[in-house]
């Protein structure tokens, strides 16, 4: 399980450097790396407590790094 955390991390942290790379998201490196790996702690911890996956870890890792991705730029992002 404590393998599980640090793939968790490094996957992560590739998500956040491949939507920087590809143009998905412009917050920067550092900024996107902390919200993908943000958002990856949190799924991993509620799926220690409540069991809820996607499948495999590695996409749990995936999805709720996107999914971080998505959520939190647009939600703190200033409308025009």
């Amino acid at each position: 399980m404590f393998l599980q955390l640090f793939g968790t991390v490094v996957i992560a942290g590739i998500v956040g450097y491949a939507s920087e790379k590809s143009g998905f998201t412009r917050n920067g490196y550092l900024p996107s790396i902390i919200i993908c790996v943000g958002g990856a702690f949190l799924f991993y911890f509620v799926r220690i407590m409540f069991g809820f996956r996607f499948g495999a870890p590695g996409v749990d890792a995936i999805l709720s790094s996107i999914g971080a991705l998505i959520i939190v730029p647009t939600h703190w992002r200033k409308r025009r």
